[in-house]
């Protein structure tokens, strides 16, 4: 058995991880899914970090439990998040899907700027034929591939307010941890475009990452082949 440690993106919580969730547990392993302090404007990436490892310390703290291997997952903006508690706590793999890549030292904010998203995001719909520039639709961008039964689901629910206070500090984090580590990347995601997310995870981790059908949120979208890929991970690396 593993554990497996699921962060979600910005303007979110663990709702999103919730049809994976089942998944892992019917194969056996422990699911932590903490929902971090999003909309709270004291909280940065270290509280969103103290989350997660007490939601794992509370948990182990609850049952005496074989822990097995421990596999940390983060979904987008998540991607700062995850690194940091790699720092804290022994991991064994750390995966990364359609995630923000971050350098030591760069700001949320900054980021947008230093990779250059925005012209990568513009020449992406247009090439799709989406107008370029247009206001930000959060259908469109995000769930275009989920079901429709999901997306009211997730209006119903009101989205999480997220702060800005992550994206004005720096990444408390001197270099990436030494943690095998693997990127997930989505061929349809219209936020963080295939072409770009390829140069960004080459550019800043030296790796090639591997690739699935769906937008940005696959977690709601592909449930099945993403927990499918989580795991097949995990046996590459013999993690049992």
């Amino acid at each position: 058995m593993a554990t497996y440690v699921l962060i979600h993106g910005a303007a979110s919580d663990s709702w999103y991880w919730h049809r994976v969730l089942p998944l892992l547990i019917a194969n056996g392993h422990d699911v932590i899914v903490p929902s971090l302090p999003a909309s709270d404007d004291t909280a940065g990436f270290e509280e969103y970090t103290d989350t997660v490892v007490r939601a794992m310390e509370d948990r182990w703290a609850q049952a005496i439990v074989d822990r097995g291997p421990l596999i940390v997952v983060a979904q987008s903006m998540g991607g700062f998040t995850a690194p940091m508690v790699c720092e804290r706590v022994p991991v064994d793999l750390m995966v990364l899907v359609a995630a923000m890549v971050p350098k030591p030292g760069e700001s949320g904010g900054q980021w947008w700027e230093n990779t250059g998203w925005q012209r990568a995001k513009d020449e992406n719909d247009a090439r799709d034929g989406r107008p370029v520039g247009a206001e930000f639709d959060v259908r469109s961008t995000f769930f275009h591939d989920v079901p429709p039964e999901l997306v009211e689901a997730a209006f119903s629910r009101g989205e999480t307010r997220q702060s800005s206070t992550p994206f004005a500090r720096p990444w408390p984090v001197k270099r990436w941890p030494d943690v095998p580590t693997r990127f997930l990347l989505c061929r349809q995601d219209r936020f963080f475009p295939a072409d770009f997310q390829r140069r960004v995870v080459r550019e800043r981790l030296d790796l090639v990452p591997d690739e699935m059908d769906s937008g940005h949120l696959p977690a709601l979208a592909r449930p099945v082949e993403l927990a499918e890929r989580l795991e097949g991970y995990r046996k590459q690396l013999a993690l049992v």
